[in-house]
């Protein structure tokens, strides 16, 4: 085991933690709205970083390196693919969120459709994060770790072993950080592992690049793109695992329900103090999301030269970050992987205790719960369904497909059927309840089956596609049959300034040209020709 990795790993993390509990010394967590929203009060430096560390994660460092060294570059799309889908929601969703008050998401629904739709999403989301974020998370962790500091090798121990020890302690200490600190503090520790990922990245391209090319960075460069060129590639052709059509299709889809309507992603901007400081929080992140394959598919290329022959293709990240970097660098970088994978579980379990204690058990409680009893509850919830993916989480290891499969596979079964019941309450007036859930019990049928027990011959994101617009035109059916008696009426109970940001589009446009020029790079027409 690498001792003084370990050293560079806990000063930076104790680091972190000295900040947060510095900047959160004097703020009180007796209230949900401080608890859980942090009393609405980030500012869109907090609000950018914390959307981008809490979308970065262990999933992303493993999963994309991973996807990158067995296909090509085509995975960049998710990132880059979603800064459109961003910018739609800091321009339309926002708007509508906090106009209305919002807490959650799914207070949406309950406004259009009524008590009973915003229940069922509210424990769909639940079940999305009880089984595919949070065992995610926690296993892309313990795996990164596992690769840096070889746990299983120096305790003498089986690999399966080791990845459950390390679960357990990533979710020890991150159920530790949102029951003690609440919204603020997760913030606040994302600000600062924000700036050690953008250094900790940088520093190990350098490394990487020098050890590829016998200590010249710039023949380490010319080694990446003059050979293997099949890697640098990001347009998937139609039989490639994501193929380029499906970014304007389920790619698409996902990307807009991610950033718009998923809890734990939108709760970090719902706490924004106005709809001007949320709108540059979102596009800071947009500017993350375009260095972001510095670090999280770069790394994957120089993989593909220095590493032919990996067996565990899981492992192509921390093995590269244990052979390139020095010791004590090699520890800030766990430090960095960590804090990311800390960052994502952390809005998890904070968005968890938020549904659960807004929507259901307050709801249930009526007027007899008070803030603290609502809290300490929320904290007992938090605490169990930490306890639940620790037991389920090592067992991703068995999964048929790869860890990166399994996401994708198992998110789109909540993700894509929630956005198609939200946008079609954003865009219809008349629409009733009972198409809501028509269609989205329809939806989830029909995809398990085109996964599970039908063969379609189709990318599931154009399944996904297909799937949209027949759902939306059986509620849209329906709605017009059954037609609500009154239309729907947005209700303005706005509690921040709703003043926009004024340089919003000339920003917005830049950096949709930004993506598109990177596509560019990594195309037959750039870097791949």
């Amino acid at each position: 085991m690498n001792q003084t990795g370990l050293i560079g790993f806990f000063l930076f993390l104790t680091l972190v933690a000295v900040i947060s509990i510095f900047k959160t010394r004097k703020v009180k967590l007796n209230t949900t709205a401080a608890y859980f929203m942090g009393n609405r009060s980030l500012g869109f430096w907090m609000v950018g970083t914390s959307l981008f560390l809490t979308n970065i994660s262990c999933n992303q460092f493993i999963g994309e390196n991973e996807f990158v060294y067995t296909n090509d570059m085509s995975v960049m799309a998710w990132g880059m693919s979603s800064i459109l889908a961003m910018l739609i929601v800091a321009e339309f969703f926002l708007p509508v969120y906090l106009k209305m008050g919002a807490v959650t998401t799914p207070d949406f629904l309950e406004q259009r459709f009524g008590k009973g739709m915003k229940r069922i999403v509210s424990l769909i989301f639940l079940a999305s994060y009880l089984v595919s974020l949070i065992p995610t998370v926690l296993y892309g962790s313990a795996v990164a770790l596992n690769g840096i500091f070889h746990i299983d090798t120096a305790l003498g121990i089986s690999y399966f072993s080791a990845i459950w020890i390390l679960v357990v302690l990533v979710g020890i200490i991150g159920c530790c950080y949102t029951v003690l600190g609440g919204l603020r503090a997760i913030t606040v520790s994302d600000l600062v592992q924000g700036l050690g990922m953008l250094i900790g990245g940088f520093l190990l391209l350098w490394f990487s690049l020098q050890y590829l090319g016998d200590g010249s960075v710039l023949h380490g460069i010319e080694k990446i793109t003059g050979s293997e060129k099949e890697h640098l590639n990001a347009i998937g052709g139609a039989n490639d695992p994501i193929p380029f059509g499906t970014l304007f299709t389920g790619m698409f889809l996902i990307n807009l329900y991610y950033w718009g309507m998923e809890q734990y992603i939108v709760q970090q901007v719902l706490a924004s103090k106005s709809l001007s400081q949320g709108q540059k929080g979102i596009s800071l992140a947009c500017v993350g999301k375009l260095i972001s394959p510095l670090l999280l598919n770069v790394p994957g290329l120089i993989a593909v030269h220095l590493y032919p022959d990996i067996t565990n293709t899981a492992t192509v990240f921390p093995k590269l970050v244990s052979d390139v970097l020095p010791s004590l660098l090699t520890g800030f970088m766990a430090a960095i992987v960590f804090g990311a994978a800390i960052s994502t579980f952390n809005a998890g379990l904070n968005s968890s205790g938020t549904l659960f204690i807004m929507n259901l058990y307050k709801p249930w409680r009526k007027a007899a719960a008070s803030d603290k009893e609502l809290v300490r509850t929320g904290r007992i919830f938090q605490v169990t369904i930490t306890v639940l993916a620790m037991c389920f989480s090592p067992f991703i290891l068995y999964f048929d497909g790869g860890f990166y499969h399994y996401i994708q596979k198992i998110s789109s079964f909540f993700s894509v059927p929630v956005f198609t019941v939200m946008i079609i309450g954003l865009l219809t007036k008349r629409v009733p309840e009972l198409a809501a859930k028509v269609g989205l019990v329809f939806f989830i049928v029909m995809y398990g089956i085109s996964q599970f027990v039908v063969d379609t011959g189709l990318n599931y994101l154009h399944v996904l596609a297909i799937l949209f617009a027949v759902s939306v035109m059986l509620m849209l059916l329906i709605g017009k049959l059954r037609p609500m008696p009154v239309a729907y009426v947005a209700k303005n109970m706005a509690v921040v300034n709703m003043r926009p940001w004024r340089a919003r589009y000339w920003f917005f446009a830049a950096l949709l040209v930004l993506m598109a020029g990177m596509f560019l790079l990594f195309s037959e027409y750039g870097l791949a020709a």
